[in-house]
């Protein structure tokens, strides 16, 4: 039997669903200076002695350290220092954007000392030769923080010593934001999420339509502007995927719906899921030799609760963001780690198209995006097998409870006794399904009741949300809610419960 989605399951009380990458961390690297071998050639190459590099790599240095006072200097902007371990970035610039508005153009820099790759000199006694060994060390590091039409808020963290490897953040989400801006779509935006969208089928579209090679070239201009070391050294920045983070994201309309099924949701994650289902989730088959970690990790946040699968260097998980957006989200940080169909070039020169692991470079950004999207809807459907009566339980506490309206409260609804059950059999009858139902037609019904009385009925049937007002008119129809528990009152009580009962006094 096919699944039935939780989408579909529950479309009566979501918005939509909205699949589009979110965090998405690209590095950039110089090309030959990004391993040893190759900058330790390229020295060769310029007639510069390998223990000259500290000499070779200082000016460039400088330059990057002159160009980022400049930017500051040209846009108003001081440079702000990084003491503190703890800082979040984030914070700061959230609190600037709130003074500043959301303009395109440059928000702040900041700087910190942190690690970074870098050479060491050495000379190797046994063979005669001089050569750069990969190391770690610390330097400055430029934050710039922009807003960028197209891309939203990004960042580009360029350092200040050789190999000058560049890191470049973005959001899908915003890039989808200014996007359906530009065309008209309006949305509900918090943070990094929708909490709807005008027309959700528009906006999966355009978050689909990947332009690499404009973020290509987009990238190459912000490598120019922020690093010149780069045009100094006359060399082209390689791009490729550090770390990319796509979500699946069901939007609800009401916190208290979500709510009600993400509890049984997220025990049974956390406790039954085995590491061949997390395997079977990102597409993997898990064998016995399989060396890495898997597991399962359940959280609860201050923004929710969460619960995480790793494989390795992927993950998939699931929370519910800001009481409303149910999101399913798979983290890579080695895109390798998945394969996909390809054209693949061998070192002989041949050529061959078949499986094989997929490339870091930026242009698997958009195959990547079906592996992923693949893996959060294999994930959603095994969500969507697990059993979520919390919902009804919600539902059945709301009836059975006193709620108030406009000051007022009006009683809940006991569907055992005579009264109610009256009540039931009253809006379960055929002619009202076809003109609706008025006071003077349930006057007939019930004629030991005052006008008072029944439309203070038809009030409380309002309040607990059984039926439902008709344009400007006195008349009402059952909603969905309604329907059903009339047919599942009557159906409890007088199919169940009276023959059981008449059983035990008959014994």
């Amino acid at each position: 039997m096919e699944t039935t989605l939780l989408p579909d399951k529950y479309r009566n009380q979501i918005h939509g669903v909205l699949h589009c990458y979110d965090r998405v961390i690209v590095a950039g690297s110089l090309q030959p200076f990004c391993y040893a071998h190759g900058m330790t050639n390229y020295l060769y190459q310029q007639q510069i002695r390998i223990f000259d590099y500290t000499q070779f790599a200082e000016p460039l240095r400088d330059e990057i350290r002159q160009n980022a006072e400049r930017i500051a200097t040209e846009n108003g902007l001081t440079i702000e220092f990084i003491r503190k371990k703890n800082f979040r970035k984030e914070d700061r610039i959230r609190a600037i954007l709130k003074q500043r508005g959301e303009p395109p153009g440059l928000v702040h820099i900041f700087s910190a000392m942190e690690a970074c790759p870098s050479y060491q000199p050495w000379h190797d006694k046994n063979t005669g030769k001089t050569y750069l060994k990969a190391t770690t060390s610390k330097c400055l590091h430029y934050y710039f923080y922009f807003i960028d039409a197209e891309l939203g808020l990004c960042f580009l963290r360029v350092p200040t010593w050789c190999p000058f490897t560049l890191e470049f953040y973005f959001n899908g989400h915003a890039q989808l934001a200014a996007r359906l801006k530009e065309r008209g779509i309006a949305v509900e935006q918090r943070d990094n999420a929708f909490v709807n969208i005008a027309d959700f089928e528009a906006a999966n579209q355009l978050a689909q339509d990947l332009n690499i090679e404009h973020l290509h070239a987009k990238l190459d201009e912000l490598a120019r502007q922020y690093c010149p070391a780069a045009i100094t050294l006359q060399h082209q920045y390689y791009w490729s995927i550090r770390q990319a983070e796509y979500a699946t994201d069901v939007v609800f309309k009401r916190p208290a719906v979500l709510q009600a099924i993400f509890s049984a949701l997220i025990y049974v994650l956390a406790v039954c899921v085995q590491p061949d289902d997390i395997a079977t989730f990102l597409g993997q088959k898990l064998h016995g030799n399989y060396q890495g970690e898997i597991g399962n990790r359940f959280n609860k946040r201050q923004l929710g609760r969460r619960v995480k699968h790793a494989m390795g260097p992927v993950s998939i998980k699931t929370y519910d963001k800001f009481g409303l957006i149910l999101r399913i989200e798979t983290t890579v940080n080695d895109v390798s780690f998945f394969r996909h169909y390809r054209e693949v070039i061998h070192r002989n020169g041949t050529r061959e198209t078949k499986w094989a692991k997929m490339k870091k470079s930026l242009y698997s950004l958009a195959p990547l995006q079906e592996v992923l999207l693949a893996a959060n809807q294999r994930y959603l459907a095994y969500l969507s097998e697990i059993e979520t009566p919390e919902l009804g339980v919600s539902l059945l506490n709301r009836l059975s409870q006193t709620q108030a309206d406009n000051q007022h409260s009006y009683k809940g609804f006991n569907l055992l006794a005579e009264e109610d059950a009256a009540v039931c059999r009253a809006l379960l009858r055929g002619e009202f399904a076809i003109s609706g139902l008025t006071r003077k037609a349930l006057r007939a019904l019930f004629p030991d009741k005052s006008d008072g009385q029944l439309s203070r009925l038809l009030k409380r049937l309002r309040v607990h949300g059984l039926i439902k007002k008709i344009g400007q008119h006195y008349k009402y129809y059952l909603t969905k809610l309604g329907r059903s528990v009339a047919a599942l009152a009557l159906k409890l009580r007088e199919l169940v419960i009276i023959p059981a009962l008449a059983n035990v006094v008959t014994a």
